[in-house]
């Protein structure tokens, strides 16, 4: 006997991945223009990438969160969100380092 599948609960979990990875990518991008505030130029530009690639992911995070993007699970869209939210880790890296 096979147990019969809720498929409510993926679509919400789903859901709230991709609010996670908007919330954590927003305070990232907070904390490096908060670094850019007080640096020079390196962190300058650093936050400034910081944010267009925040606008990027965050766009995209919406609309999958919300349901009103597309809901293919492979191309550009999953590659975007992911070389951005490798980027991401590794300001968040360097934040740590940097003691903030």
């Amino acid at each position: 006997m096979t147990a019969s599948r809720d498929p409510g609960l993926q679509p919400e979990r789903t859901r709230l991945a991709w609010r996670r990875t908007a919330l954590a990518m927003t305070v990232v991008t907070m904390l490096t223009v908060r670094l850019a505030l007080h640096g020079g130029p390196a962190e300058l530009v650093s936050a400034a990438l910081a944010i267009l690639g925040w606008a990027a992911a965050v766009t995209l995070c919406w609309r999958r969160a919300t349901g009103t993007g597309v809901s293919r699970t492979g191309g550009r869209i999953l590659a975007v969100v992911g070389l951005t939210t490798a980027g991401f880790a590794l300001l968040g890296i360097a934040l740590v380092l940097r003691g903030l």
